[in-house]
């Protein structure tokens, strides 16, 4: 199993997203409500658009036809990500990690 720390940070109108695992690291920079090209960690190249809708990162991407959703949100101390393909949705739970 993989335990991935995920790093969102501002810089300006600037977000860049850092996803670390022992599988594969990645780095995404995106404003947002504005499309970017994107290759994600499985290596596919998708158009993608980003939205802050109600304090939840909405992250919609679009490649061959297909869609899909991440929607990225803070419940209770924490980071949900709901991932939706289709009729199939993936929810991953990520705490804080304490020293």
């Amino acid at each position: 199993m993989t335990k991935p720390t995920t790093m969102i940070e501002v810089s300006g109108d600037s977000i860049p997203v850092k996803t670390q695992s022992t599988f594969k690291n990645s780095k995404i920079s995106f404003k947002l409500r504005v499309e970017f090209d994107e290759t994600t960690a499985d290596d596919r190249k998708v158009k993608s658009i980003v939205t802050l809708d109600e304090g939840k990162l909405v992250h919609f991407q679009q490649w061959d036809g297909q869609e899909t959703t991440l929607t990225q949100e803070l419940q209770d101390g924490k980071f949900i990500l709901t991932l939706t393909h289709g009729s199939a949705v993936c929810v991953r739970t990520y705490e804080k990690e304490t020293a």
